[in-house]
This record gives C-alpha cells, sequence and structure tokens, in this order.
C-alpha cells in the first residue's frame, strides 16, 4: 500500500497496521539515526536509539494529538531518548566519527561531476561533524530536515532565541571550518 500522507499511516497505524509504522520508519529512520549520532558521537549507540526511538513512538502513537509534525513528535523522542542514554552511559561525544568514503574512479565527465559533487558533501559532512554535538544537531535539524525554529525548539527545549544564536555561531563556525577544508587543511580542523 502506498502511504502519501503521515495523518494517514498514522490512522492505520492506530487500527493496527504493522506496514503504515514501516513506512513511516522507512521515511525518517536516517534522520532519526542523524540525531541520535548527533547527541551521541557514537554509531552502534546512535542505533540502538533510533531502534528504541521507533519502538517508543510505536507504543505511543495512540497518545499522539497531533499538535506538531509527526517528525516533530519522532525527532523529541530520540533527542530525550539519546540524552537519556548518554547520561545513562556517561559517553564521551567530543570525538568525531568520520566515515570512510568509497575510492572513485572518474572515467567520464559524468562521474568526474559526480565526484565533484561527493567531495562537497564530504567536506560539508567532516565541518559539521567537527561542530560541538549541539551545534551539529541544530545544524542537522535546520539545514538538512528542514525543521523550523519553532520545532527545534520543541525537540531540544532551547529557547527560540537560544537556537538561533546557536545556528548563528554554527554557520560562521562552518564558514570558517569549510575554507580551512577547501583550503587543503582538512586536518587542522580536527
Amino acid at each position: 500500500m502506498d502511504y502519501k500522507n503521515d495523518w494517514i499511516c498514522i490512522d492505520k497505524v492506530k487500527e493496527g497496521d504493522l506496514t503504515a509504522f514501516s513506512y513511516l520508519v522507512e521515511k525518517y529512520k536516517e534522520m532519526v539515526y542523524a540525531v541520535a549520532l548527533k547527541v551521541l558521537g557514537s554509531t552502534i549507540d546512535a542505533e540502538d536509539v533510533a531502534q528504541e526511538s521507533f519502538i517508543k513512538a510505536y507504543q505511543s502513537i495512540g497518545g499522539f494529538k497531533r499538535e506538531s509534525k509527526f517528525s516533530t513528535w519522532l525527532y523529541t523522542i530520540t533527542y530525550r531518548s539519546a540524552l537519556y542514554h548518554k547520561r545513562k552511559n556517561k559517553i564521551d561525544t567530543r570525538y568525531i566519527v568520520v566515515s570512510d568514503e568509497a575510492n572513485f574512479q572518474a572515467n567520464s565527465n559524468s562521474q568526474i561531476e559526480d565526484f565533484k559533487i561527493g567531495e562537497q558533501q564530504k567536506f560539508i559532512k567532516i565541518a559539521v561533524d567537527s561542530l560541538p554535538p549541539m551545534e551539529g544537531l541544530l545544524v542537522t535539524l535546520f539545514y538538512i530536515d528542514e525543521n523550523t525554529i519553532e520545532e527545534i525548539t520543541s525537540i531540544t527545549n532551547l529557547s527560540a532565541t537560544n537556537v538561533k544564536v546557536r545556528l548563528f555561531r554554527a554557520r560562521k563556525k562552518l564558514r570558517k571550518k569549510l575554507d580551512v577544508l577547501l583550503n587543503g587543511e582538512p586536518n587542522s580542523i580536527l
């Protein structure tokens, strides 16, 4: 069954349709994982928290009142679960996880263009990952997931002013980090 709308899926889940919840998991799994990873800094812990978040969402979906978007509600569950997990396990999130990119052999103009885009994305990912965890999370929520300031305040319990100030500072840091990366000194930002 093709679900076009989160609200339809939520209604179906409330009626007991697991396929509808599978659709929601598929749709939001990458961003739930990204939020957890930004808070925790560990891929293993982020995977655990992402799974826990979906379980909590499924168990609580009957109480979802549609006062916000489903994604905001789900990211709030994820963010709070990650904070709880971090406190419980006293995880040090000061280190940076940067995934290795696959080797790429460019033998056509199309592949060269794909390589350039991939390199840009790699530099952006390195720069975002090198931000302090909260700033990285805010950048991810605002620019990648396109949440509004109000939605981010709901997820993080920060004031709108605090979110705006932190995003401003994060943009300045990102600009500096990307300048360093593009000038051929990627290790100096880490």
